[in-house]
């Protein structure tokens, strides 16, 4: 996996039309460090102990991953998104980013899949809510990456796992309790991706199916909770 370029506007999106996935997450949820232990390089996507550092539409390219099956490899774009719910960045910069990742959700023909990365620690936030209402109002394949599992005991992590699956995670394609220090539910997190992305069309259905259709009132995209309607 290498990293492409980072985009300040939708005119410098890739136009290669390979599949993407992009992750979301709040602010220091773990976005980063889940895409260095997918690719396995340290380092490749910054870390940062700041919220709110990243601010443009970041592209990794994953070059020859294998299709499931066996059918071949193929190429496909991760794609780190800017967080919410980091309230010290100024107004002005917390709108220029939610204008940057609402024109990537909503108009990105090649997105095949968000992974919504959760604290499994904690119980989901405002801005988690309502990105959540976000996808399910738009048909948006998504799994839900509850980060951190590491942190838990068994059964905690267990009762955390099955409240998102109640929760949240209850129209998602799957809940993966994952951690990004140490491993665990990395290679599941990566066989659903790679099912999104590079199945034959016949085989992907699961992923590309429509969602059950949402709310009528059509949900407002912001990376701040406190702008949330």
């Amino acid at each position: 996996m290498t990293f492409t370029g980072s985009a300040s506007t939708s005119a410098q999106f890739p136009r290669d039309l390979l599949p993407e996935v992009a992750f979301l997450g709040r602010s220091n949820v773990g976005k980063s460090s889940l895409l260095n232990a997918l690719a396995g390089v340290k380092g490749l996507a910054r870390v940062s102990s700041e919220p709110g550092r990243t601010r443009l539409v970041n592209f990794f390219r994953v070059h020859g991953a294998s299709r499931p099956g066996g059918g071949g490899r193929g190429d496909l774009y991760l794609v780190d998104l800017p967080g919410y719910g980091f309230a010290k960045a100024p107004k002005a910069v917390r709108e220029s980013w939610e204008r940057l990742v609402g024109s990537y959700l909503e108009d990105r023909d090649v997105l095949r899949l968000c992974v919504f990365i959760v604290d499994a620690r904690h119980d989901p936030s405002a801005g988690d809510e309502m990105l959540h209402e976000w996808l399910f109002h738009h048909e948006t394949p998504y799994v839900v990456a509850a980060n951190k599992v590491d942190k838990l005991g068994h059964g905690e992590a267990r009762r955390r796992e099955r409240q998102l699956e109640e929760g949240i995670g209850k129209s998602a394609q799957a809940v993966v309790p994952v951690s990004a220090a140490r491993g665990t539910g990395v290679p599941e997190l990566w066989s659903i991706i790679r099912g999104a992305t590079l199945a034959p069309a016949d085989e992907g259905n699961c992923w590309t199916r429509k969602l059950r259709r949402g709310p009528s009132r059509r949900p407002r995209w912001s990376l701040s909770p406190a702008s949330r309607r």
